[in-house]
């Protein structure tokens, strides 16, 4: 039998479907927010893997509809793959269900769910060489294809008003006025220059709200390490962690991965001259992106991805300030100050792409151009 002090291994893993003995059970990757086990199951002569996550259910309160989502989603994504003539075992997730049908098993205190364990790939927290971020890019680009056709508004907003940069700064002006913590004069300066760029907080919400650019679904966290890379080719495989899917806009999930990949440095960085954002890296991300994501993307989408990664990178910036004015409540940090120098870092990249806001969607022109990635691009536009 296979227990540890917290979690009965063996209860848990009779509730689902599957078949065999419990042979051996780790911990698995370098997730934060939920507990992750790669589980070992004997079925006859062989061996079969799998992945356990306790669901942490104080962060996603309603375990109902962060489980509905993802099993809309997958079962979409699977069905795509199938018609694309891929490897749905491989290039999407796959929930293991219970006994009883569930896509959770709830044993009195804890959640927890169980998916098939995609083989011979890997994640990675860096990026290794630029062919990394290349193939990340391909990996989310096919995410959007995969779910075109998918109808986002049947998804829950798990997270309200997670990407509504105008929320976001209507909640720094409170913090700001509350000055809780006592913190407002040190960082007159960063207060400031939230407030002179505040008219980036409408350009994609309001698209959104108008209908130019239409609600998907989006992935809210798409960074390298939630992309399964082979072990073999090198390839981007299948997009994992997808707690929190919900209705959104490309632009910003395209614009997290800018953010996150295209920096110099550490997004905690105290020495910004260090910091500079990477264009031969927003170029190599984009060419992987167009290339996946084919004519699914609309015209307004396309002229909108430089714009969204401006917008998601002050976005991230403002939410780190507004930590730091009340004490660091939400962001997890290890010593002083680590959220100030996190939204430092954020707007001196803002600064950095605005500098060369231009150049960046000439750029997406040069790369349709290359990719034929919808006929009916900003280039006949």
């Amino acid at each position: 039998m296979i227990m540890n002090k917290e979690y009965d291994f063996n209860n848990i893993i009779a509730h689902f479907l599957i078949d065999g003995e419990l042979l051996g059970c780790e911990r698995y990757g370098e997730g934060h927010i939920n507990d992750t086990f790669r589980i070992t199951v004997g079925q006859g002569e062989k061996s079969v893997h799998y992945i356990l996550q306790r669901i942490n259910h104080r962060l996603f309160t309603d375990v109902d509809k962060l489980m509905h989502n993802i099993g809309l989603v997958t079962e979409f994504c699977r069905n795509s793959v199938e018609r694309e003539g891929g490897d749905p075992m491989r290039e999407c997730l796959n929930i293991v269900r219970t006994r009883e049908g569930k896509a959770y098993y709830f044993d009195g205190s804890n959640y927890f769910r169980v998916y098939v364990f995609i083989e011979n790939a890997t994640t990675y927290q860096t990026v290794r060489h630029s062919r990394d971020f290349y193939e990340s890019a391909v990996a989310f680009g096919k995410f959007v294809r995969l779910l075109a056709d998918f109808d986002a508004s049947q998804l829950y907003e798990l997270l309200p008003n997670f990407h509504n940069t105008k929320v976001r700064y209507a909640d720094f002006l409170r913090a700001v006025e509350k000055d809780s913590c006592n913190r407002r004069a040190e960082i007159a300066g960063e207060i400031d220059w939230v407030i002179a760029h505040k008219d980036l907080c409408g350009r994609i919400v309001d698209k959104l709200d108008s209908g130019e650019i239409p609600f998907r679904v989006t992935h809210n966290d798409t960074k390298l390490n939630n992309v399964m890379l082979d072990d073999a080719t090198g390839k981007g495989i299948a997009v994992i962690d997808l707690d929190t899917v919900m209705p959104g806009s490309l632009c910003y999930d395209f614009g997290d991965s800018i953010r996150f990949g295209c920096s110099s440095a550490a997004e905690d960085e105290p020495d910004l001259s260090k910091v500079f954002f990477r264009y031969e890296l927003y170029e190599t991300y984009l060419r992987g992106y167009l290339h996946a994501v084919g004519d699914c993307i609309t015209k307004e989408e396309l002229e909108n991805l430089p714009i969204g990664a401006i917008v998601i990178t002050y976005e991230c910036g403002m939410r780190f300030l507004t930590d730091y004015l009340e004490g660091d409540i939400y962001f997890r940090t290890t010593r002083p100050k680590q959220n100030l120098d996190r939204a430092r870092t954020q707007f001196k990249l803002v600064e950095d792409m605005l500098l060369v806001f231009d150049k960046m969607c000439k750029t997406v022109e040069e790369v349709c151009h290359v990719t034929g990635a919808r006929e009916q691009s900003i280039l006949s536009a």
